[in-house]
């Protein structure tokens, strides 16, 4: 095992007093080539191309010696210590750090990113990157090859946002490019990046919260699904919690709200960190919701068309909530094999029509009668009863 491991983040600045000193005495260096490359390497080390950190932390574990591993920007964020640190390797480092690859594209675009969402987007991860630039305003996606800007535009389709790409960031061959995301796709982009994918929102709050990646307006009213007094027939407050609780929504997901009518549970899925498109076949229920989305300082997609032709051209969904169009509608969203589908129905028979269509479908089907009732607490006399069939369908997981 190596006797000494010291992780060296390089953001393109000259290496520190420290950084030098472990150089000097290292047998082993492991870096990219920008980085083997540095006069500071010593002559008689081992070199490392690095590709995978795994494979690089296993012969590093073998090595007798002393070794150093570079990375780009700060190795603890989102970086090689972790990977290094894995028990199987039983390795223990020492960090130099950097100024990380996000912190540097938020200087160079001039903008706090304390209200930012910071995500990694690899080919398999890709979709739920682009699922969180959908919800949010600001987002930083550290890209790789296969998942950089181009593909981040292209699944962006019908949502428009502002790209500012940071290419080769530290590099004498740095390059920031401000663009809207209409026009990545038409660019061959150069690796390392990041790109700082912002839009979608009202004007910046002057306060931007005390959490990182939250927005003061995002969290400033508490709870969800509350009483509405434009609500559609049978969508009770109760009925809505339930589908949400249901359908789980998270940060990372894309969730269809399929007869949207007001809002609600669109509007509070994307309170909860989801991706939302709000489909209604009335253009005026899609401004609604779109004024309650902006009302609540948070970001949807309103879709004004009639399902399920209109489905046909949406992405792929999480998560579906069927708020009308029955059995047929259920069907067709069933075909796109999200992980769970909810819907209600205020007959039993069209219930049993939900519950064969989701069956058929291979999805486990759950079904349960609600009644809830509203009370004046002035007078404890009755005002609202609604009574509805809700259905819970989760898709099987695959081995």
């Amino acid at each position: 095992m190596a006797d000494r491991v010291t992780v060296i983040g390089w953001d393109g600045s000259p290496l520190t007093a420290g950084a030098r000193s472990a150089l000097s005495a290292a047998t082993l260096v492991a870096g990219a080539a920008h980085h083997l490359a540095l006069p500071e390497v010593p002559p008689t080390a081992e070199r490392i191309r690095l590709g995978s950190v795994g494979l690089a932390a296993r012969r590093i574990a073998g090595h007798r010696g002393t070794a150093v591993v570079f990375a780009d920007g700060d190795p603890g964020f989102f970086g090689a210590v972790r990977t290094l640190r894995a028990p199987e390797h039983g390795l223990e480092v020492e960090v130099v750090p950097a100024v990380s690859s996000v912190a540097a594209a938020f200087a160079r675009a001039g903008m706090p990113w304390d209200d930012a969402q910071v995500v990694v987007a690899h080919p398999r991860t890709l979709r739920r990157a682009v699922n969180v630039c959908r919800a949010h305003a600001k987002v930083a996606v550290l890209t790789s090859p296969g998942a950089g800007p181009a593909e981040l535009a292209l699944l962006l389709e019908g949502v428009h946002r502002t790209f500012v790409v940071c290419e080769e960031l530290g590099t004498d061959r740095e390059q920031v490019s401000v663009l809207t995301s209409d026009r990545a796709a038409d660019h061959s982009w150069r690796d390392p990046n990041v790109v700082i994918v912002i839009g979608g929102g009202g004007p910046a709050p002057a306060d931007a919260g005390w959490l990182l990646g939250q927005s003061a307006a995002r969290s400033a009213d508490r709870g969800w699904a509350g009483p509405q007094a434009d609500a559609g027939e049978g969508e009770s407050a109760q009925l809505r919690a339930a589908q949400l609780a249901r359908l789980g929504p998270r940060t990372g997901d894309l969730l269809w709200d399929i007869g949207a009518g007001s809002g609600g549970v669109a509007v509070d899925a994307a309170v909860l960190g989801a991706a939302v498109i709000a489909v209604d076949a009335d253009p005026a229920a899609c401004d609604r919701v779109t004024a309650a989305a902006r009302k609540r300082g948070v970001q949807l997609q309103a879709v004004a068309g009639r399902a399920p032709h209109v489905l046909e051209s949406l992405p792929e969904p999480d998560v579906v909530r069927v708020g009308g169009g029955g059995a047929a509608v259920v069907a067709a969203v069933a075909e796109r094999r999200p992980e769970r589908i909810v819907s209600h129905a205020s007959t039993r028979d069209e219930a049993e029509a939900i519950g064969r269509a989701l069956t058929e479908h291979g999805y486990a089907v759950e079904c349960a009668l609600l009644q809830s009732v509203g009370l004046d607490t002035r007078t404890w006399t009755e005002q609202d009863r609604s009574v509805v069939f809700l259905l819970a369908a989760e898709r099987p997981a695959t081995r």
